[in-house]
């Protein structure tokens, strides 16, 4: 009978699936990250936002080697999410401008606001899994966007950068001030922001419809 080596059985074998409770720690580590971003920026220290996530910091380790893998998993998390968001909306609402105003405000719950101030410095905006992010969230909203422009409630001067400016700014706080303050006045905020979306448009607008590529360039 031929000899099975112990390399050949450890090939054989599958890789173990994370344990349920390994997910949920990762998770609450991510969303933890997401609000402390928000409110402190990307330099907030580890050991709080561990803190904040109810585990330890040999826990955040196990699942990020260092700031940077953490940042680029709230990164990719937050994109995803909203995706979600985007693709929900466009499947359950009828009337095509309720449907881009659900996505807005859902995205400003998934704090989108923060991805802003952690795509610089050596953050890897070209890594694989952040583009195939990216791709899917800008193709879910553009869809949502010419979807509210053919049912005419669109206004036809603004592009997705338009949006997605509007939406990251609006979902930042200001300098100085404490998130929690803060937060009571984004959707109210944002309502306003969708209103000057809105068809007929009340004014003409300066420049032109900022479009994804007009944002590449300037990041």
């Amino acid at each position: 009978m031929a000899t099975v080596t112990r390399t050949e059985t450890a090939a054989g074998r599958r890789a173990p699936r994370p344990r349920a409770d390994a997910l949920r720690n990762r998770e609450r580590i991510v969303a933890a990250a997401r609000e402390m971003f928000v409110e402190f920026g990307p330099e907030v220290p580890l050991d709080e936002i561990a803190r904040r996530a109810g585990v330890g910091n040999a826990t955040l380790y196990r699942h990020f080697a260092d700031r940077d893998e953490l940042i680029h998993h709230v990164v990719v998390s937050v994109m995803s999410r909203s995706t979600d968001q985007a693709e929900a909306a466009t499947a359950e609402e009828a009337d095509a401008f309720e449907a881009l105003r659900r996505f807005v405000h859902a995205a400003a719950d998934e704090r989108i606001g923060a991805l802003c101030p952690m795509l610089s410095g050596a953050f890897d905006k070209e890594h694989p899994d952040l583009l195939a992010a990216r791709e899917r969230l800008e193709v879910a909203v553009g869809g949502l966007m010419e979807r509210a422009r053919r049912s005419g409630r669109l206004r036809d001067d603004v592009a997705v950068g338009d949006l997605l400016v509007g939406l990251s700014q609006l979902t930042r706080p200001l300098p100085g001030s404490a998130c929690m303050n803060f937060d009571q006045f984004v959707h109210r905020h944002l309502h306003i922001f969708l209103d000057g979306l809105e068809a007929p448009a009340r004014s003409v607008l300066p420049g032109s419809p900022a479009t994804l590529e007009d944002l590449r360039r300037e990041s």
